[in-house]
């Protein structure tokens, strides 16, 4: 029989019975395959792809989404892949614009990379904002800034939702409250016995990802990347907002290089929606 064409083959639904797929298909691009961060986005938001007729997937992305169960108030894309055989024959150009439409009137963003970032344009993306991935092995030093920290409870949980949302400024519960069994370390920042601040550390490879990343201010947020780090020896890597040049300069000071930097972009909304002076760093690139 013919092998279909790319623009015929229909556009489904992933679960995680297709994890080893979209693994498969992150090692078929050069990248990692991070089945622990597909199989928490798989779980927590909603899988596209495309099925390859010889077996495995044309292409993949992942929609996570905030708000209420009556409505959703934010969209995050990620995990956008094309299979290299069949790169540049418009495939993830078909797969976004199936996913925008899919989401209606939704707000959309995600993370742009530079190979990405002129077909996000072409969809009507705009670049709003840009966040710099930093890693490696933190080395502790300078002054102690008195920020108390400590490892956190269950019954913290209230507290970290009610502040996520004001700072994120959409409800976020199905990808918090994943956040114990998916992170190695959940931390929260106190000030008079009120968290100021939360953040987790979650395995990717050989690295320890820091994210999300909430404070008061840059000396809750330095505290709380501080005390993940005592408890870990493996490399940390993060993607912090560019505006916190403060904690930038910081983090590069105790070791932590950067690698790159990508496109914040938003669809149907001109900037992020909460209060971006203590969102320091996104759970993950891939759902924000």
């Amino acid at each position: 029989m013919p092998t279909p064409s790319l623009a015929a083959l229909p556009i489904r639904r992933l679960t995680l019975r297709d994890l080893t797929a979209c693994a498969d298909l992150s090692e078929d691009r050069g990248w990692p395959r991070e089945e622990h961060k597909w199989g928490f986005l798989l779980t927590a938001g909603k899988g596209y792809g495309i099925d390859d007729p010889d077996g495995g997937l044309v292409a993949a992305c992942v929609v996570t989404e905030y708000g209420s169960w009556e409505r959703s108030d934010l969209g995050a894309i990620g995990m956008v892949l094309v299979a290299e055989r069949h790169a540049s024959q418009g495939v993830g150009r078909r797969l976004m614009r199936h996913v925008v439409s899919a989401m209606g009137t939704t707000p959309l963003t995600l993370h742009a990379t530079p190979n990405g970032r002129p077909l996000y344009e072409e969809l009507g993306f705009k670049v709003t904002g840009r966040a710099e991935m930093l890693t490696g092995h933190f080395t502790p030093g300078g002054p102690e800034c008195g920020v108390t920290t400590r490892a956190a409870t269950a019954e913290d949980l209230p507290s970290i939702l009610r502040l996520d949302e004001e700072v994120f400024g959409a409800d976020r519960t199905p990808l918090i409250t994943r956040l114990p069994a998916f992170a190695d370390q959940l931390r929260v920042a106190e000030d008079g016995g009120r968290i100021i601040g939360y953040t987790a550390a979650w395995p990717n490879m050989d690295t320890h990802v820091v994210g999300p990343l909430i404070a008061r201010d840059t000396q809750t947020a330095q505290a709380l990347i501080t005390s993940l780090a005592a408890h870990t020896d493996r490399p940390l890597r993060t993607d912090i907002d560019v505006r916190h040049e403060e904690l930038l300069a910081w983090a590069k000071a105790r070791g932590l290089a950067s690698v790159a930097f990508n496109a914040v972009m938003t669809y149907g909304i001109t900037d992020l929606p909460g209060d971006w002076t203590r969102r320091f760093a996104p759970l993950t690139v891939a759902a924000g």
